[in-house]
């Protein structure tokens, strides 16, 4: 046998471990875009969360102005990062819906009460229904959506500061 044919297999094995090691070193992103963006919000009716708050459904995002609609839960952490900016979004004039996912009501209003309230509504969505019709992978994720019902925009994972302009910005586009 040849030396260049004792060769072959060093050099696909060779191939396949960068191959593997670049997978490793710069995986893919973990984030699973919603096939709903520029479609309509779809039909949903959800309780309220809260007796103090209303719950949310679908008709209430199709009123003439565009909306946030967060995805949150009392037990996602990273849920409690992302609760200063929709504060700084509420006090801005920004209308934000949620939708609270698997969750119990004295779980949330001990949320609510540490890390504040930014809600007009909140919808339990005590079995994800509604988060995975809407294309949602996980918590949170906040979407805009047009007056018309349209979602727009999608952010997965928490909203930080430097979101505050580009939320804005799609807000006042949408209009």
């Amino acid at each position: 046998m040849s030396r260049g044919l004792r060769l072959i297999p060093i050099v696909l094995f060779a191939v396949l471990v960068i191959g593997l090691a670049w997978r490793l070193i710069r995986p893919p992103s973990p984030a699973v875009p919603s096939q709903m963006v520029e479609r309509p919000v779809p039909q949903f009716e959800l309780p309220p969360a809260l007796p103090t708050k209303r719950g949310l459904k679908s008709a209430d995002l199709a009123t003439g102005s565009p909306k946030l609609v967060n995805i949150f839960a009392s037990w996602c952490v990273p849920c409690a990062g992302e609760a200063p900016v929709l504060k700084e979004l509420k006090a801005r004039g920004v209308t934000i819906e949620a939708i609270d996912v698997r969750d119990t009501r004295d779980a949330i209003t001990a949320f609510l009460a540490q890390y504040g309230d930014p809600y007009d509504a909140i919808g339990s969505d005590a079995r994800s229904n509604v988060q995975i019709d809407l294309g949602s992978s996980g918590v949170p994720e906040t979407f805009v959506v047009d007056g018309h019902g349209i979602i727009r925009r999608q952010y997965i994972g928490p909203l930080s500061p430097s979101n505050i302009p580009d939320v804005l910005h799609q807000l006042a586009q949408v209009k």
